[in-house]
């Protein structure tokens, strides 16, 4: 599939991370908001997750990450959750979906060390 301009699409994988991440997000959403509520929050995810097809250059790199000069993952917002990826030739990479309201440098640092 190619966007209008001619530009390939990129393929988005999940990285066994980010899908268990996904899993916790409509989990807990579904125990607590009902499965309604977890439908549309996964599904907003999904779709800033899937914009990264055609954009993936437009996230920042996580200010976590750059002070200790780790600048190879890229960041985007899809409020309240942060999702982590990096962008490679023809591939983007979900790595982690973090929640903005919990101490996401702690967070990065426990899955850094594990993965």
């Amino acid at each position: 599939m190619t966007l209008p301009t001619g530009t390939p699409l990129l393929e988005v994988l999940l990285s066994p991370e980010a899908e268990q991440d996904l899993l916790e997000i409509y989990t807990y959403t579904a125990a607590n908001a009902g499965q309604e509520q977890a439908d549309t929050i996964l599904g907003k995810l999904e779709q800033g997750i899937l914009s990264l097809e055609s954009l993936p250059l437009r996230g920042n790199v996580p200010p976590e990450l750059e002070i200790v000069g780790i600048t190879r993952y890229r960041e985007i917002h899809v409020h309240p959750w942060r999702i982590i990826y990096e962008a490679l030739e023809a591939v983007v990479h979900i790595h982690w979906v973090f929640d903005s309201r919990r101490d996401v440098a702690g967070q990065l640092e426990q899955k850094m060390l594990r993965g």
